[in-house]
């Protein structure tokens, strides 16, 4: 059995390959072995088994081709209808890279730069002021920024918005109702670009609204509305049809649950759940909103670890994906939230980027290179260009379930 050090290892990994002589079976030298089909089987299984989740379903590409789906449990566990390769699900930040892609788009086309200030396609956020205290009456007090937010701040977290968990702005952030799903993108910025930030541009990484000051920027130089770029430029030429922010038919959406403190698996109300993707509200969130099935979203991660392109359709240039999985936070940005709970990571451009391997057994398994994202409901995919691999996974579980990803990695490298 491959072990994680080797994995890890491209060199040897290469040698491995190269080393490929005809007493040996097909699959050794892949990632995904016989070996590990079972383990993956096993461990889905089991978190369905134990209650942990209602339905879960996993795929993988390897060398470009399929090497592993399976599906287990419910996608509406009250009327017993299984999780299979139909079902979608709602992909919450996994809607993210797609924005990133999109923005990128536009960057491959030469109409902009990642140090261009924000402010010469949103001029809503050329006066930004920031937090700087409370004075001894209890007012706040504000400075002007350092320096401009750049387009690179918005995709690496690093902008300063604050976000309505803030101590002393959460209130007024609240109050602003920036992402009610009324609101347009255009009405969106103004309201944002109206709030003070928390900190200076650059100083900290703090995950929050900028991708979706992504999407109004691509809204800016594209001059077409958001999901309209999306789909002309992304999800039509990949053929992504069952992705999109409104299924055409509510059944196919999985119930979405939520696991109790008693440990209980609760059913979210559908009309909570699917309150944002039952109709078309004004608001085309670049940070969250769309829908998904399992295929789809290969798709998707299939072109980025082919470096943009996918069955001679062509999405983005190779240097450009490289730049977008290439770590772009400096060591100086050390207040990171909860940034090093992903492992021994950077931020690139609406991805996390692994830098070194696991320390233990308690980390994420991965491969050095590897970039991804997940979705508040515990949806996950990576892309892992060194083994030429792919992963997704779909589940439908709130709180957010680490864990669960855990286990999986865990069974897919062997660890």
């Amino acid at each position: 059995m491959l072990t994680l050090k080797k994995i890890l290892s491209v060199g040897l990994f290469a040698l491995l390959i190269g080393c490929n002589s005809n007493n040996k079976k097909p699959d050794e030298n892949f990632i995904i072995t016989g070996q590990a089909k079972a383990r993956i089987d096993s461990t889905l299984k089991a978190l369905v088994d134990s209650g942990r989740i209602a339905g879960v379903s996993a795929l993988i590409f390897e060398k470009n081709k399929e090497v592993y789906f399976n599906a287990f449990g419910y996608a509406d566990r009250e009327a017993g209808k299984p999780m299979d390769r139909s079902t979608r699900v709602r992909i919450y930040s996994m809607t993210k890279p797609v924005t990133g892609v999109a923005l990128m788009k536009l960057y491959d086309q030469g109409l902009f730069q990642l140090d261009d200030p924000l402010s010469k396609y949103a001029p809503e956020f050329a006066e930004v002021k920031v937090f700087k205290g409370i004075d001894d009456k209890g007012n706040l007090l504000y400075e002007p920024a350092n320096r401009a937010i750049t387009i690179r701040d918005i995709t690496r977290h690093t902008a300063g918005f604050a976000s309505a968990q803030h101590p002393q702005l959460g209130k007024m952030v609240g109050d602003a109702n920036v992402m009610n799903p009324a609101n347009t993108l255009a009405q969106m910025a103004n309201k944002l670009a109206a709030l003070p930030l928390a900190f200076h541009p650059g100083d900290e990484w703090s995950y929050g609204i900028s991708v979706d000051v992504q999407a109004y920027v691509v809204e800016r130089i594209s001059g077409k509305p958001f999901d309209q770029f999306v789909k002309e430029n992304i999800t039509g030429p990949l053929a992504m049809s069952s992705t999109k922010y409104v299924p055409e038919d509510m059944s196919l959406l999985a119930a979405m649950y939520r696991r109790t403190e008693d440990g209980a698996l609760e059913r979210i109300a559908d009309e909570q759940a699917n309150s944002f993707n039952s109709k078309e509200w004004p608001m085309k969130p670049g940070g969250w909103g769309l829908t998904s099935n399992i295929d789809d979203y290969m798709r998707f991660a299939r072109m980025l670890v082919n470096e943009g392109t996918l069955d001679n359709t062509t999405i983005l240039k190779p240097e450009t994906v490289k730049l977008m999985a290439t770590n772009h936070l400096a060591d100086s940005v050390t207040k990171r939230m909860w940034l090093p709970t992903k492992g021994q990571v950077g931020f690139g451009i609406d991805f996390v980027v692994r830098l070194k391997p696991p320390v233990d057994e308690n980390e994420n398994a991965g491969a050095v290179g590897e970039f991804f994202w997940d979705g508040a409901a515990s949806t996950l995919f990576w892309v892992d260009p060194a083994n030429e691999l792919t992963a997704v996974l779909f589940v439908q579980i709130f709180p957010f379930d680490g864990t669960v990803h855990k286990k999986f990695r865990d069974a897919v490298y062997a660890f």
